[in-house]
Formats: structure tokens, sequence, C-alpha cells
């Protein structure tokens, strides 16, 4: 049988406890996952994408299934070079479900072999969003009980 290889792409500006939810459920669906990073130079993050690609490294360092990856092209375009058959995303809401059942689509007519699963957020960690977190940050809250490791 095909190794289920899974894209877990984001900003992960930052990477949060729902992030980490999604990818530990998804580790008992596929075989591999890659939590890619988008690394937009033209659009600009709060937290330092080496930071986090390190922090997100560290938090995985002994799990041989997940690889972590920058990058910065079309998720469809990246899933092939990578073998992935599959984008594993997270839905908070019906806002999100909106919005990535149309990139859903479009990653499909790209990428014909490529499928989205969805997986819904677990309910306690469904007000947590990247978004929010840097609010809370730019007002001097502390957002450590949000996310999976500890940032200064």
């Amino acid at each position: 049988m095909k190794n289920k290889i899974a894209i877990f792409p984001g900003t992960f500006d930052p990477f949060t406890l729902g992030h980490h939810d999604i990818v530990l459920r998804g580790l008992k669906i596929f075989d591999t996952i890659h939590i890619a990073i988008g690394n937009n130079p033209e659009k600009e993050r709060y937290f330092d994408v080496e930071l986090i690609k390190n922090k997100i490294k560290e938090l995985y360092k002994d799990e041989n299934k997940i690889n972590i990856i920058l990058y910065n092209e079309l998720t469809a375009e990246i899933s092939k070079k990578l073998n992935a058959n599959f984008i594993l995303r997270g839905l908070r809401n019906t806002t999100d479900f909106e919005f990535e059942n149309s990139i859903s689509q479009i990653n499909k007519d790209i990428n014909k072999n490529l499928e989205t699963v969805f997986l819904i957020t677990s309910p306690k960690l469904a007000p947590i969003s990247s978004t929010i977190i840097r609010d809370v940050v730019k007002y001097g809250g502390d957002i450590n009980k949000y996310l999976p490791y500890k940032i200064n």
C-alpha cells in the first residue's frame, strides 16, 4: 500500500496548541507529516521564522514521522516535491471551513492527486488562533499557555 504522506502547511506565526493537537491526531492517520512553514518574504511575520522552525523541531525531536520544512511556493507544488498526497488542515468553525474549502478546490485543480483532510479542532482549543496570540503578546500578555513550547 502507498505511504500516506501529508503536508501540514501554515505560516505558524506562532505554532499553537491547536496546531499541535492537529499534528498529534494526524499522526494516527498518516505515515509521514511534513510541517511546512510558509515563508513569504513579502508577508511580515511577528515571530522569526527560524525561531518557530527550531521550536517545532525541538517539540517533535523524538517523532520520526514528522519533518519540518520552510517553503515559499504554492502548497500544491511543494506537495508534489514531497510526494505528499494529502493536505492536513484543522477547522475551528464555519468561517475556517469556507476559506479552507476554496483553497482545497484550487489545490486539487493544480495537483489532481492531492486530497485535503480536515480535522475538527478540539473544543477547548477552538478559541486559539495565531492572530489572537499575536494580539495578546503585542499588549504584553503571557502567550505561553497557548503554545506547546515556551517563548521568552
